[in-house]
């Protein structure tokens, strides 16, 4: 049996990561200390712990450690672990979503090594001579910059490049100059090439002042149509360099972090500076933190963040006291290559940014705050209900002529759609058949149901409404459901036009309500949430339906053999174009199944 008292004493005073299991041995925590003997210790002794420190320490049945050479060690090593086991209790794995569903941001490339340079969004930085401007933080302000350029330059669009013998449609309206013809030098069109990249880099001036003077000059020449043309231009690139400019500061990449919260909240918002201007801005919401100290949240958020990133910036700026500022900083440095510091500003251009910043989150979490309101108010007054619909279920279904019929289910609670109660069901009354009004009624049956029973499966209490993706036929086959089960809960129905898109709810009178834009807006992120829920469960059963026809009919195929076919070739479309020869190198298959196979999946 684990003795903490015990096993307290034998922790050694060097750095290190300790880590602190359950009672089912699950990972709960992990955390790193320059002394593991006086850091661990704290944990159990009495002083000011946050709530959430209490909990993870009522729960510990026995620790561990891993003893390092270093600090930086250590940080690397909790870094590390925190990624893979994602602790309940650490601060950290709230931001994990900032990795899963983080994108690779683009970068706008100009393919400079050729003689005729094509100008696009790409999210992958080669060596291959081109040059790179980015990465931009927010994807559209990139795709805004390439239509500018498309628009403004008679660049051409086609990303593979040929000489043909005809020009495309693209010359005829005045947007490329057929390089594709030799109609324009490769000289000529190198000139508008240095105008982008002067444009990317910043060299707003230099590129206006020589635009003006073209203008002018064709102007006096009565060539009107060039000096509108070049008016356009540059009126085009004026408009995004004040959208872009933030104060000449003299730095090239600076991110500028800001942290706000409420009583359930935190939000960090993010301003992404390059080369003296704002390419973007993001924000990040997380709960459970509104009892963890700032400077806390901010040192785990930039451990995090910029441990994961390829691109680093050489400044990061922050309002709160970095706990291992130095630490990190030496960590970021070795990552990036390059020198990578934390400031924290208090005076001048730079707080104000900072300071521009954490009120911009403030902003946000407070938008947030009024969307969702704003939201369950509209929902009370247009479907005329006593109370807020705090918790809204939505239902969809799912078939291809009968086939494979699911349903799902998505959950908005106070506003928010809350993707970890979706749920999903296989039909079971209906088979074979297309009676999507029946299917309805067997879902809502069978969740209510679970409800009404008390059963503990994560569908929580009834709610206040129900929302069916359909009109009057779902709606009724839904009541129906109700009325079998002693319930009152109102019912709408998600009206669609003949584009598939939401256009209306509708009440069980065939009434159809008229709302605002702002809540048609969120009533269709709704119906879209449900509808991805349903129709990804019946690919599902699809899929594997597919697999187990094509290879478990096969004599001589089984389980294991299955698995390792589809482990080297992916699929079973992709097994149906194998050779022989790369069906004989899986274990276990010979020359004979192998032909067997392919003989198989080509009926």
């Amino acid at each position: 049996m684990f003795d903490i008292e015990k096993e307290l004493k034998k922790l050694p005073a060097k750095p290190g990561v300790y880590i602190m299991h359950d009672k089912n041995d699950k990972i709960i925590y992990v955390g790193k200390a320059i002394s593991l003997k006086n850091r661990v210790r704290q944990y159990f002794r009495k002083n000011n712990k946050t709530k959430r420190i209490e909990n993870m320490v009522s729960l510990v049945d026995h620790f561990e450690y891993i003893v390092t050479e270093n600090e930086a060690e250590a940080l690397i090593l909790e870094c590390n672990l925190i990624k893979k086991y994602n602790p309940k209790y650490n601060i950290l794995p709230k931001f994990n979503v900032l990795l899963k569903d983080d994108k690779t941001y683009p970068y706008i490339k100009i393919t400079v090594q050729t003689d005729y340079p094509d100008v696009y969004i790409t999210r992958r930085k080669l060596n291959d001579g081109a040059k790179y401007f980015g990465p931009y933080a927010n994807p559209g302000s990139a795709k805004e910059m390439v239509d500018l350029i498309k628009s403004k330059f008679k660049i051409r669009q086609c990303r593979n490049f040929k000489y043909k013998d005809r020009p495309c449609l693209n010359y005829h309206i005045k947007k490329c100059l057929a390089p594709c013809m030799g109609y324009v030098s490769k000289e000529d069109y190198k000139k508008q090439i240095d105008e982008i990249i002067d444009l990317l880099e910043g060299k707003v001036d230099k590129i206006l002042k020589q635009l003006t003077e073209e203008m002018e000059e064709a102007s006096k020449n009565m060539q009107y149509e060039t000096a509108a043309y070049l008016r356009d231009k540059i009126i085009a690139i004026e408009n995004v360099s004040k959208r872009q400019k933030v104060s000449n500061m003299g730095e090239n990449d600076i991110d500028v972090i800001g942290l706000a919260r409420n009583d359930t909240e935190v939000c960090i918002e993010m301003f992404f500076i390059r080369k003296s201007k704002m390419i973007g801005r993001e924000h990040y919401f997380f709960k459970g933190l509104q009892d963890e100290e700032k400077s806390e949240i901010m040192s785990s958020f930039i451990k995090q963040y910029y441990l994961e990133k390829d691109f680093l910036p050489s400044k990061i700026m922050v309002k709160e006291t970095i706990e291992d500022k130095e630490l990190i900083e030496l960590l970021l440095t070795q990552k990036a290559e390059h020198k990578v510091e934390i400031k924290m500003p208090q005076k001048g251009e730079k707080l104000r940014l900072v300071d521009m910043a954490e009120n911009n989150a403030y902003i946000t979490l407070n938008n947030k705050e009024k969307d969702k309101y704003n939201v369950l108010t509209e929902l009370k007054e247009v479907l005329k209900l006593d109370k807020y619909p705090r918790k809204i279920e939505c239902y969809d279904i799912s078939n291809i002529s009968g086939n494979f019929i699911v349903a799902g289910m998505c959950v908005m609670e106070n506003g928010v759609i809350k993707k970890n109660l979706s749920r999903r069901f296989k039909i079971k009354s209906v088979v074979n058949n297309q009676d999507d009004p029946k299917c309805m009624n067997e879902v809502i049956y069978r969740r209510l149901q679970h409800s009404i029973n008390g059963r503990n499966d994560g569908f929580g209490a009834l709610p206040d409404v129900i929302f069916v993706d359909g009109g009057i036929t779902q709606i009724r086959s839904a009541k129906q459901a109700l009325y079998d089960l002693n319930l009152s809960i109102p019912i709408f129905g998600m009206v669609k036009n003949d584009k598939h898109q939401t256009r209306a709810l509708m009440d069980e009178n065939r009434n159809e309500l008229t709302i605002s834009q702002s809540l048609l807006n969120a009533i269709t992120m709704f119906q879209d949430s449900v509808h991805d829920t349903a129709i990804g469960y019946h690919r599902k059963l699809r899929d594997e339906s597919m697999i187990k026809s094509a290879l478990d009919e096969i004599p001589g195929i089984g389980t294991a053999k299955k698995a390792m076919l589809l482990k080297k070739f992916g699929s079973v479309e992709k097994i149906s174009e194998a050779s022989i020869e790369e069906l004989t190198s899986v274990k276990g298959i010979n020359e004979d199944l192998a032909k067997k196979i392919l003989e198989e999946l080509s009926k």
